[in-house]
């Protein structure tokens, strides 16, 4: 018998099993690795949100336990995936300067936002009214980071990559029982494949379709990340991370004609430079209605167990959400409502 069965190996999957590992526990992961909007996402984290000028919920325990949990990941798997960077809000008038200056003064905000609007030349790019730096940025590299970690659940001998099958999982009051592999607990973080998951698939997920771009901008010469309606990641040799969409209605992982025009229109929208489109990539993020994370058990029993609805922010959610649940479980903490799924009418547990 292992402690637990993970079901998923994007950011939520990883940081648990990482959690798991950390606490000295058992574990089998599974994962058909046929879906997973982790790989394809740009990474970028910040701790607000640049449009609305607001804090992110409890980014500062976020950023804590992201800081020290991702370096150390680079350092067991021996991969280079965590860059810390500085991102930089393009303002585009009068206005935009007067809201940042605004924001840069509210108590929650001011740790992150630098008081003073920067100047910067870019060859190409029209920054006549500033730049705004946000503190405590950069990105992770998904796309090193979890075949990385996925080798390394199969040299440990406790990683298998098949589709799961729901009907297949038996349990009781002691567990459960999958295809002879016999746990405690299984956790589902199976991203927006959770809507196929018998368990949990009446929970409001409604996953959100981005697509992303490698574009190689020669003369550019960016050596931070930008944000002005799309973003910029540099990532070396004249080439960056072009992103993101937003479409509610495809749920495909298929890139498309009108995704690629967004990008590419967003990005003429402030620069005139020649853009060449080295790959482009879509997937479907797991965000929820009210835009909250999904951590609960089950109505069917308290063995089975949810880890979802990281949306666009899962590189600062997934350690501090792993740490929450895995709390949950093993020490009965309770978990704040604004993450539990038993906020939802349909989820409440009996007293």
């Amino acid at each position: 018998m292992v402690d637990y069965i993970v079901v998923g190996t994007g950011l939520a999957g990883i940081a648990f099993t990482e959690k798991l590992a950390q606490e000295g526990k058992t574990f089998i992961v599974i994962d058909s690795e046929e879906r997973s909007s982790s790989l394809i996402a740009g990474g970028m984290y910040n701790p607000v949100v640049l449009k609305r000028f607001t804090d992110v919920w409890k980014v500062k325990e976020q950023l804590a336990i992201a800081e020290v949990f991702y370096p150390a990941l680079e350092a067991k798997l021996q991969v280079k995936c965590w860059y810390p960077m500085s991102l930089y809000r393009r303002l585009a008038s009068i206005e935009e300067q007067n809201n940042w200056f605004q924001a840069a003064d509210r108590p929650n905000l001011s740790a992150f936002l630098a008081p003073e609007i920067e100047k910067k030349q870019l060859d190409g790019v029209d920054l006549s009214f500033g730049l705004g730096k946000v503190n405590a940025t950069g990105y992770l590299e998904t796309d090193e980071l979890i075949p990385a970690y996925r080798q390394h659940l199969t040299q440990l001998g406790c990683y298998k990559k098949e589709r799961f099958e729901y009907t297949a999982l038996q349990y009781d009051a002691e567990g459960v029982t999958y295809k002879g592999i016999e746990a405690k607990y299984i956790v589902f973080a199976e991203g927006f494949g959770l809507l196929q998951n018998p368990f949990f698939n009446q929970l409001p997920l409604d996953g959100t379709k981005g697509e992303l771009m490698i574009v190689k901008i020669p003369g550019l010469n960016c050596d931070f990340m930008l944000k002005a309606g799309v973003f910029l990641i540099p990532i070396g040799n004249d080439l960056y991370k072009l992103g993101a969409t937003y479409n509610w209605e495809d749920k495909t992982d298929t890139p498309t004609p009108e995704g690629a025009a967004e990008l590419i229109e967003g990005l003429k929208s402030f620069m005139d430079l020649d853009v060449e489109i080295v790959s482009h990539s879509a997937g479907v993020r797991p965000t929820v209605k009210d835009r909250r994370p999904l951590l609960g058990r089950s109505l069917e029993s308290d063995r089975i167990l949810v880890l979802n609805g990281l949306g666009t922010r899962g590189v600062l959610l997934a350690p501090y959400l792993a740490e929450q649940l895995y709390n949950y479980i093993e020490n009965n903490t309770a978990l704040n409502e604004n993450i539990s799924i038993h906020r939802y009418k349909k989820f409440k547990l009996k007293k």
